[in-house]
């Protein structure tokens, strides 16, 4: 057999089109989850040992389920009791739910990683717990975790690839519809092979480049 990518000239555009809705879903679903990993993370550190326990069970519930499952279980267990949401919003969704739950832990480890000396001053200050937490907390967390958050997404972007098993033509479930319209899979999922570790690679530059750049005072005080 020949190896023949000019197969693929006349699926372009639907390719293209899937590697869109991945980047669409993957986006979303990032926000989401930073949305949901910082309220976890907050809660997970807060004085509330009620509200520390249920975050806790939040995390250990969704990291140890495999996402194939939860997703199933809102694209078709959902609809058996009257909830229905199409594929795209219940891919971002699933994503964001499991994805909040590692990016609480990567946001937790940043929050206990600070120095309690500056928590401290920060309270003599005047400075009320809330204000400590948005302005002092967060920025300082959320710029040692960069690199772990990027783990995250990646994994995400992976992940994302399993959203193609509830109907929805991302670029995994595109590339499976031409490799059975075009009988050359090897071909097909070469490409697609290529196009994750592109992706990623290109990904995993952007997260790097960002720690550098929000850690460049220390780069330079070194």
């Amino acid at each position: 057999m020949t190896f023949d990518l000019t197969i693929l000239a006349p699926h372009i555009p639907f390719l293209v089109k899937g590697a869109v809705l991945t980047a669409e879903a993957c986006v979303l679903a990032l926000a989401g989850s930073l949305c949901i990993g910082t309220i976890v993370a907050a809660l997970v550190t807060s004085a509330s040992p009620v509200l520390s326990r249920i975050a806790y069970i939040y995390v250990d519930l969704f990291r140890n389920i495999p996402f194939i499952v939860q997703l199933f279980f809102f694209f078709y267990g959902l609809p058996e009791i009257g909830i229905y949401v199409n594929a795209f919003a219940t891919g971002v969704i699933a994503l964001s739910i499991a994805g909040g739950a590692f990016t609480s832990d990567v946001i937790r480890s940043g929050i206990l990683s600070i120095d309690p000396g500056i928590l401290e001053a920060a309270e003599v200050s005047g400075l009320s717990k809330p204000t400590i937490f948005r302005k002092i907390v967060m920025p300082i967390a959320l710029r040692t975790s960069v690199r772990p958050l990027g783990s995250v997404f990646i994994n995400l972007i992976l992940t994302s690839s399993i959203l193609s098993t509830i109907t929805l033509n991302e670029l995994t479930g595109s590339a499976k519809i031409v490799a059975s319209d075009t009988f050359r899979p090897f071909e097909i999922y070469a490409v697609l092979l290529v196009a994750y570790a592109s992706l990623t690679y290109l990904v995993s530059l952007a997260i790097g480049a960002l720690h550098r750049y929000l850690n460049r005072d220390q780069t330079e005080a070194a």
